[in-house]
C-alpha cells in the first residue's frame, strides 16, 4: 500500500470469533456487503445475505461458502423498497432464528435519476432511511431478545452537505438527485442517534458509520467525470474489503460507545445537523407516520 493509500485508510484487524451468533447484512451480494458478510462468516458467524436479486445472493453466498470454507451463509429475498418484502424478510427470519446479534443495514441507492419505491417514496429517501428503518423495528424484538446486541447503519461524510426537508421529504415538489442522497445519509446518522437513546437500556448498541470513497457499483449513476476519477484515481480509493472495515470494527470492538458516528475504524464528529436531538426526534416521528407504524 503506498503512502497515499496509509493517508486515507486505515488498517485494523481482529482476532474476534463469532461461533453461535447470527448476523445480517443488507445488500450483501456485491461491495462491501459482500466484504462484510465475508468476514463475519470467516469468525464463525451464521451470515444471512439480504438482497434484493436473488440469483446475485445465490452467487454471493456460494462463493463465500467456496473461500471461507463454512457452510452457514444464507441468501435471503429482501427489497428494501417494498414494505410488503420487509414484512416477509422479517417473518422468514421470526420462523428461522433463534438469535439475531449483528443488523449491518448497508444497503443503498446513490444519485440515481428520480423514482418511487412500491410504497410511493421517493428511491433514496425510500432505500437507505426507510426501509431500513422499517427492517430494523420489525426485527427489534429479535435483537432485544438476543442482547447484547448492534445494529450498524452504513451512512456517508455526505452526510456533511445534507438537510432533512420535512416540507418535501419525498422530493415530491422538487428533486435533486444529490440532495436526495445526502438527505438519506443524514437520516441515517439522525435514525442511529435516536435509536441509540430508545434501546440504550435493552442491551441494544447502535451506530452510523462512514465507510469512505468505495470503488463499488452504488457509482453507476453518478456522472460521467466522477466515474472517470474513479477509474483514473482508484489507486487513491478504497477497495471493498477496505470498506467494510469501519463496520467490522463497529461490529466487533467491545464497549463501544452507543449513539456514536465511526470512520476509519474510529469515533468522529459528526454534522451538526446530525447532531439535533429535535431533529432526529422530528424525522423519527415522520418515518413512523410515513410507514404507519407506532415505535414508542
Amino acid at each position: 500500500m503506498s503512502g497515499l493509500r496509509k493517508l486515507i485508510t486505515k488498517s485494523w484487524s481482529s482476532d474476534a470469533r463469532l461461533d453461535g451468533k447470527t448476523a445480517i447484512v443488507t445488500g450483501a451480494n456485491s461491495g462491501i456487503g459482500k466484504e462484510t458478510a465475508k468476514d463475519l462468516a470467516k469468525r464463525g458467524a451464521r451470515v444471512i445475505l439480504a438482497c434484493r436479486d436473488m440469483v446475485k445472493a445465490e452467487q454471493a453466498a456460494s462463493e463465500i461458502i467456496r473461500e471461507v470454507g463454512v457452510s452457514s451463509v444464507v441468501p435471503r429475498k429482501l427489497d428494501l423498497a417494498d414494505t410488503k418484502s420487509i414484512c416477509e424478510f422479517a417473518e422468514l427470519i421470526y420462523n428461522t432464528e433463534k438469535s439475531l446479534n449483528f443488523l449491518i443495514n448497508n444497503a443503498g441507492v446513490a444519485i440515481c435519476p428520480y423514482t418511487t419505491t412500491e410504497d410511493g417514496f421517493e428511491l433514496q429517501f425510500g432505500v437507505n432511511h426507510l426501509g431500513h428503518f422499517f427492517l430494523t423495528f420489525l426485527l427489534m424484538d429479535l435483537l432485544k431478545h438476543s442482547a447484547p446486541s448492534r445494529v450498524i447503519n452504513v451512512s456517508s461524510l455526505a452526510h456533511f452537505m445534507g438537510k432533512i426537508n420535512f416540507e418535501d421529504i419525498n422530493s415530491e415538489k422538487n428533486y435533486h438527485p444529490v440532495k436526495a442522497y445526502v438527505q438519506s445519509k443524514l437520516a441515517n446518522v439522525l435514525f442511529s442517534r435516536e435509536l441509540a437513546k430508545r434501546v440504550e437500556d435493552l442491551g441494544v448498541t447502535v451506530c452510523a458509520i462512514d465507510p469512505g470513497l468505495v470503488n463499488t457499483a452504488l457509482i453507476r449513476h453518478m456522472k460521467k467525470s466522477f466515474q472517470f476519477f474513479i477509474k483514473t484515481f482508484g489507486f487513491l480509493i478504497r477497495t471493498p474489503a477496505e470498506g467494510a472495515y469501519t463496520s467490522l470494527y463497529c461490529a466487533l470492538t467491545p464497549d463501544l460507545s452507543s449513539g456514536g458516528y465511526y470512520s476509519n475504524c474510529a469515533q468522529v464528529p459528526c454534522s451538526r445537523a446530525a447532531n439535533d436531538d429535535a431533529t432526529a426526534a422530528r424525522l423519527w416521528a415522520a418515518s413512523c407516520h410515513l410507514l404507519g407504524i407506532r415505535w414508542r
